[in-house]
């Protein structure tokens, strides 16, 4: 006896296989875990100030260009291109996005 998918689902060209389905859902998990960590380190950046001389600047500035550095390329990898929104909706400061995709010293 062979087995075959339903008509429903052979019929529709734009369903997705389930290795199709699975790969846009890890996509879509590892876009949500980078879109916490870039979340996570521009609100560490916003939340120092100058008398914590504990945290240099400077390292949480690197910190928060690498994980939105990260968080756009996983979006390209999703085939999200436009990046204004995510600017926009994380409130990312130009400081940090001038530094996208330069290397630490």
């Amino acid at each position: 006896m062979s087995l075959r998918p339903p008509r429903s689902l052979s019929s529709q060209s734009s369903a997705l296989n389930p290795l199709e389905y699975e790969l846009a859902s890890a996509r879509a998990d590892a876009l949500g875990r980078q879109g916490r960590k870039a979340e996570a380190a521009l609100a560490r950046l916003a939340a120092w100030s100058a008398q914590d001389r504990r945290i240099d600047r400077q390292s949480l500035l690197d910190d928060a260009s690498e994980a939105v550095w990260a968080l756009f390329i996983q979006r390209e990898i999703c085939g999200l291109h436009n990046g204004r929104d995510v600017i926009k909706r994380y409130e990312i400061p130009d400081e940090v996005l001038a530094r996208l995709g330069a290397m630490r010293k």
